[in-house]
């Protein structure tokens, strides 16, 4: 029956080729602007390490004096923490694992003369930053607590910078030159690019930053090494320059929690901390300023989506529903059209749930072609999206979820715009129809 059915609707839409080619585009327009609006809405809230998340949360201390004034356009001095906090949470390790971090850009100068010095970003870390994040090695291994007591002049590359500084030939063991140091290489990371990159400063380049290197934070602070992101200071004199003083925020922090009551008992910890610091003068603000963001709590936190993005989605959503609208009044025209045919079936002992049957298929293949024709204009859309010079720009690529979900889109779309049409073209009584024929 459903191939009778479907060869009905072939058949009438092909009898109108002028109609059903109108609502072909109009749902193929409306499908593919929403779904590339979808698609890119969908990239920027996506799960960075799906499977690890959950267990993934950074703390959110308030050093802040109470006088403190924000820059308007500025992350939050807060979204950062101090050095002393950093050491104090690290040495509690109240967590199964926990890192301080902070991002930074080195000249790269390489021993081989075919290759020009050239600069990269990488990440200064505390030993647990590997294992936390579920980092993947390719050779060696990362370094250790008692590494980065040390102050140890050790680095791990990623894939990409280690293949372009070592070609086929092994590095481990060998030195690398990051500005003006020397540094041994132990260990080569898998390419790893989660996206966005929650652990970096609120005012990175989430989308686009790739960490090439990473060394140990404790070196890179005792050899005083560049760093990236937002440093906020409030002390006097030299005091709100020293990134290991109390008045200065530069360094993100992760610590893994493997259970709810872990969290809990993390969340508590820093509001005690908190309340311990406000007891000796240093913290000015309420100790319940203290709290603790899961990974994907942290990135509602910091609003990555941008407004525009948001508002281009309720606006293609808004077309879609212009277009369905369309489709309705069109495809009410159409079936009304063939009150007579429909009265012929009915007299020859047709239900009116099989009326609506066939009509609804033909909505549904209307739905098919437009889907199709959606997918075409989505790829166009993310095309045109990639060439912004937005930092997501580059990941505005259709999965095979969103490619399956465009065309479920355009197959709901038209059913739920027929079912009007198909309901009224039901309701035509027979009788009046053919004495009306």
């Amino acid at each position: 029956m459903f191939a009778y059915y479907l060869d009905l609707a072939w058949h009438s839409l092909r009898r109108n080729p002028i109609l059903t080619a109108l609502m072909v585009l109009a749902i193929g327009l409306g499908i593919g602007a929403s779904m590339t609006m979808i698609t890119v809405l969908h990239v920027l809230t996506d799960d960075p390490l799906p499977g690890r998340s959950s267990q993934l949360f950074t703390p959110h201390l308030d050093p802040l004096p109470l006088n403190y004034k924000q820059g308007g356009d500025s992350p939050d001095a807060a979204d950062n923490v101090t050095w002393p906090d950093a050491m104090a949470l690290l040495k509690a390790h109240r967590a199964e694992r926990q890192a301080a971090m902070a991002g930074g850009t080195l000249l790269v100068r390489p021993t081989r003369a075919d290759l020009r010095p050239f600069n990269v970003d990488g990440r200064y870390a505390t030993a647990d930053f590997f294992a936390m994040f579920g980092m993947p090695f390719e050779h060696g291994q990362s370094w250790s607590a008692a590494d980065d007591a040390a102050r140890a002049h050790v680095v791990v590359l990623s894939d990409t910078l280690y293949r372009k500084l070592f070609g086929n030939g092994s590095g481990i063991g060998q030195d690398v030159r990051l500005g003006e140091h020397d540094f041994r290489v132990i260990g080569v990371t898998a390419d790893w690019q989660p996206k966005p990159m929650f652990y970096a400063d609120p005012g990175a380049q989430h989308y686009s930053d790739v960490d090439q290197f990473f060394l140990p934070l404790s070196a890179a602070v005792d050899l005083k090494l560049s760093t990236n992101g937002n440093q906020s200071g409030w002390g006097k004199n030299d005091d709100s320059t020293s990134l290991t003083g109390a008045t200065m925020t530069w360094l993100q922090f992760w610590v893994q929690l493997n259970s709810p009551a872990q969290a809990q008992a993390y969340r508590q910890f820093l509001v005690d901390y908190s309340a311990q610091q406000k007891a000796q003068g240093r913290f000015e603000r309420p100790s319940t300023d203290a709290k603790l963001y899961s990974l994907m709590g942290w990135l509602k936190h910091e609003n990555l989506v941008p407004n525009d993005v948001r508002l281009q989605l309720w606006l293609a959503l808004g077309f879609l529903f212009v277009c369905m609208v369309n489709i309705v009044a069109l495809l009410l025209a159409k079936f009304l059209r063939r009150s007579s045919e429909i009265s012929v079936r009915r007299a020859l002992g047709a239900r009116r749930r099989d009326i609506f049957l066939q009509l609804g298929i033909e909505s549904a293949l209307i739905g098919v072609a437009g889907g199709v024709l959606g997918l075409v204009i989505a790829q166009i859309g993310l095309w045109s999206v990639r060439h912004r010079p937005d930092d997501y720009a580059q990941l505005a690529q259709m999965d095979m979820p969103m490619l399956l979900g465009t065309l479920a889109l355009a197959i709901i779309a038209s059913v739920v715009a027929g079912l009007l049409p198909a309901w009224r073209a039901c309701r035509v009584q027979p009788a009046l129809q053919l004495k009306t024929s």
